[in-house]
């Protein structure tokens, strides 16, 4: 389950490495001298809302509009490259709504790894990778399968909310990223995660 865990965080990474790439400034970069002050703290996203039926790979959502798809290249410890599966869409140039997920591996791979350290070992991995630290964080079962939220913020005043369900062997993570605390609206991310929903197709059990 490391593995998996590593390749699925891989990708949420990336997707802010590629920002550049995509025309668009990211929501967890800079430093501490970019801290907004009171007077000039970006304003929550306008969002326009979309159910989303991914049913084939597994869920469907609620997401901002202008969703777009895109398999990432991510590595396993063995420096091998695996392709994971993302949907993104950006309200505004610094806010970010996602869903990523790991699909099916050998079976052999993880039966070592425990439920939790797989989950423990992905939020981790995000807080370390975005360069977060954690701010709070709670478990709950999702439709039968474990589930982990956690909220990350980094000295840039960046924060995001991201949610972890392992169903079987299928790892998703869905994550919110906004540019400050100011620009995050508490029930926009709630709609987010309990809009989603596992369809018959992600029992990979």
């Amino acid at each position: 389950m490391l593995v998996l865990a590593g390749i699925l965080i891989g990708a949420i990474v990336l997707i802010y490495v590629y920002r550049q790439q995509l025309g668009i400034t990211g929501p967890l970069g800079g430093s501490a001298d970019n801290v907004p002050t009171d007077q000039n703290a970006p304003a929550p996203a306008h969002i326009v809302w979309q159910k989303v039926d991914r049913s084939g790979d597994g869920f469907t959502v609620e997401m901002p509009t202008d969703i777009k798809d895109i398999q990432i290249p991510a590595y396993t410890q063995t420096g091998s490259a695996e392709q994971v599966n993302m949907i993104y869409t950006y309200p505004d140039a610094e806010t970010s709504y996602s869903v990523a997920w790991a699909d099916n591996p050998p079976v052999e791979r993880y039966n070592r790894e425990s439920v939790e350290q797989t989950l423990d070992m992905a939020r981790d991995d995000a807080l370390a990778r975005t360069q977060c630290s954690m701010v709070s964080e709670s478990r709950s079962n999702r439709q039968g399968y474990p589930a982990r939220d956690f909220v990350g913020r980094n000295e840039g005043g960046g924060i995001f909310n991201a949610r972890l369900i392992l169903a079987g062997t299928r790892l998703y993570m869905l994550t919110a990223a906004f540019p400050a605390e100011s620009a995050r609206r508490d029930q926009d991310v709630q709609r987010f995660f309990d809009s989603f929903n596992l369809t018959a197709e992600s029992r990979n059990d």
